[in-house]
């Protein structure tokens, strides 16, 4: 998107010394994408020449308060001038200036400025505090000494400015540094504390429209209402209708709520107002209120607009059995309801908000009249996730062996960042290459980086170690083989990735799945325990390397009784409770709600459950053993088998072989 130029600046105007004592202006213009950048250069250089000057002239104070003068007493003033060490004496107030050596009146005017030097010519200078005696004049006649009077001691506007003016500015320099620092309003000033920190985008100015958006169609539709009322309101007053005053899209994070945001401000023509929840907040009670009541302020000025508010979740938290009172969060929120509350729908002002935590949002935003309507945008399907691999395909160079929907298949539960995310990542593996176009193999390897993390080739492992990793990767897939349900094994490798994975076994299922059944959970409990199964066979010991193996088995088997009501003792009933998801405001609830008998039951049935299909599973592998030690032994020498291969090693087995019975225990 390009930037949006300044209409009311001329692009010759010189550059205004005083501007940085002008309070900003709060137009509602203020865009950081749209607004030109200022270049700092003339500004720093006005300032640097300003404090050189103050510095100059501080230093010819000094120099023309010092030099070789001594201030002493007046008796002893008098004494110099009995003695005929002082011939000429200068009457000023508030000091007597005495010189041991005589001058005309012309002389010493030209040498006012000789008299500021150390090494002047006037010879030694004695001063001292005239008392106004006087007696003095005639005390003076009496011993021949040339005197006169001098209305004026040096400049008087220098210490003028540097005892007045100058620690003013410099009061004013630090207050708005401070405010600048800690976020105070529209251009930092001291005045705008709580102005408005919203990004505007004026009308026509948003480029984004509907056909930018893939994998959200539903979603789109809710929102067609909302463009076509701000395209043409009459329609829609004139038979009573109204059109909902505020549109929370909530969703996974990366699935596009923004994006739909700015398509519908696109697609509608009219100005975009953009802030976060976490802008209103400062460390200053009052001042996220009065940032709400600007930035609804400046949305009336342009409406019809749109005014959209990223991660409502920031401000907009349940007030209720709040453990710690937070006063200024909650007057913000406070004044967003009266806000939104108080402005007419028929205006064309329209909010739209996003959230990923709807469930703790306060119930009096999402009451009917603010936040009318909810729009889930929830994670695409393979469908979907095609739309947005072609959307995002087409902004790089393709090979035409590339095949989108086998990539869509493959990436099951990707949200549309992640998706954008393995198409960009893809091209800098074809750069990284030498290649002009992206191939299957960067696609591939782009899903791969994103699932199990960056490859790590040059990481040295010790022989017995490597045997180990194989044995176990082997034991996951040779599990997924054999169990029903299961999801096809993609790629096992036993190269390092990511975060201390000596290697991994890469499942990638069919199709997109939303529900799963008793059978198809133990039959993932059973894949996760592969890997020890497998190295105890194998070793006779088991390693380190299952630990997350195990967290996983342990927290499905752990669902299976407390929240799908799958076990024996608590059918049907969940032990837990937790908030609904998208769509509602009810809150999780952190405390258990069962006894301690209740959860003995619980730990002892988990670890029931998980030592049953251990075992079952090591059956399955000791049956399976010349199979395990051949793949092994292959992953040893390849260190990756793909799908193809490995599916035909299973399907040899299978013609060879008799059928493993699969028959999972009870829980």
């Amino acid at each position: 998107m390009g930037k949006e130029p300044d209409k009311n600046k001329n692009e010759n105007d010189g550059f205004d010394p005083y501007s940085f004592f002008k309070l900003p202006e709060n137009d509602g213009k203020n865009s950081g994408k749209d607004k030109k950048p200022s270049s700092g250069a003339p500004k720093s250089f006005f300032w640097i020449i300003l404090v050189a000057i103050l510095l100059i002239l501080g230093y010819l104070n000094i120099f023309m308060r010092s030099g070789k003068s001594n201030v002493i007493d007046f008796t002893e003033f008098k004494q110099l001038i009995a003695d005929g060490v002082i011939v000429r004496v200068e009457l000023s107030s508030p000091y007597y200036t005495g010189y041991t050596t005589g001058k005309d009146e012309e002389e010493v005017s030209k040498s006012l400025f000789r008299s500021m030097s150390v090494s002047g010519n006037d010879g030694t200078v004695f001063k001292t505090v005239g008392l106004g005696d006087s007696d003095f004049l005639k005390f003076m006649e009496s011993h021949n000494v040339a005197y006169y009077g001098d209305a004026q001691q040096g400049s008087s506007i220098i210490p003028y400015i540097l005892n007045i003016i100058l620690p003013l500015v410099l009061i004013f320099l630090l207050y708005r540094f401070m405010f600048k620092r800690i976020g105070g309003g529209i251009g930092g000033s001291l005045f705008s504390a709580g102005g408005g920190r919203s990004t505007a985008v004026s009308e026509g100015q948003v480029s984004t429209r509907f056909s930018d958006v893939a994998g959200v169609d539903e979603a789109k539709e809710e929102l067609v209402e909302v463009v076509d009322f701000l395209k043409n309101p009459k329609k829609y007053t004139d038979i009573g209708g109204k059109i909902p005053r505020g549109v929370l899209l909530v969703g996974p994070p990366g699935t596009g709520k923004t994006l739909l945001a700015r398509a519908v401000a696109g697609e509608a023509g009219v100005p975009f107002f953009r802030i976060s929840g976490s802008d209103f907040v400062e460390m200053f009670v009052g001042v996220g209120a009065s940032r709400v009541r600007d930035l609804f302020k400046q949305a009336r000025e342009k409406a019809p607009c749109i005014v959209f508010i990223d991660e409502l979740d920031a401000i907009g938290k349940s007030r209720m059995n709040s453990m710690a009172s937070n006063d200024e969060r909650e007057q913000t929120l406070n004044q967003l309801l009266v806000e939104m509350d108080g402005f007419d729908a028929e205006t064309g002002l329209i909010i739209l908000a996003a959230t990923n935590r709807p469930d703790v949002l306060d119930p009096a935003l999402l009451r009917p009249g603010r936040f009318d309507r909810q729009v889930v945008v929830d994670r695409p399907d393979v469908k979907g996730r095609e739309a947005i691999l072609k959307i995002h395909g087409a902004k790089v160079k393709l090979a035409k062996d590339v095949d989108l929907a086998a990539i869509a298949r493959t990436t099951s539960g990707f949200a549309g960042a992640e998706l954008a995310n393995v198409i960009n990542e893809s091209a800098l593996l074809a750069v990284r290459a030498g290649r002009k176009e992206v191939t299957m193999e960067d696609l591939d390897e782009a899903v791969e980086k994103a699932v199990a993390g960056l490859q790590k080739k040059s990481r040295v492992i010790r022989e017995d170690e490597r045997r180990i990793v194989a044995f176990h990767e082997t034991g996951h897939a040779l599990t997924a083989a054999f169990t029903p349900g299961s999801d096809p094994v993609h790629k096992i490798s036993i190269i390092p990735r990511g975060l201390g994975a000596l290697g991994y076994t890469l499942q990638m299922p069919e199709e997109d799945r939303y529900l799963m059944t008793r059978k198809e959970l133990i039959g993932e409990i059973d894949v996760l325990l592969g890997g020890r199964a497998a190295e105890e066979i194998v070793f006779g010991v088991v390693s380190t390397g299952a630990g997350n193996d195990i967290v996983r088995a342990t927290s499905i088997a752990r669902r299976m009784i407390t929240d799908y009501g799958m076990s024996d003792k608590f059918k049907n009933v969940a032990l837990s409770q937790k908030g609904g998801g998208y769509g509602t405001s009810a809150e999780p609830q952190l405390v258990r709600e069962y006894s301690e008998t209740t959860q003995l039951y619980v730990d002892e049935e988990i670890a029931r459950v998980i030592d049953e299909r251990y075992n079952r599973v090591k059956d399955l592998l000791t049956e399976k053993k010349s199979l395990l030690d051949y793949i092994a032994g292959r992953l040893l020498e390849k260190e990756t088998i793909e799908e193809k291969e490995f599916n035909d090693i299973i399907t040899a087995e299978r013609n060879l072989g008799l059928p493993v019975d699969s028959q999972e225990a009870g829980v």
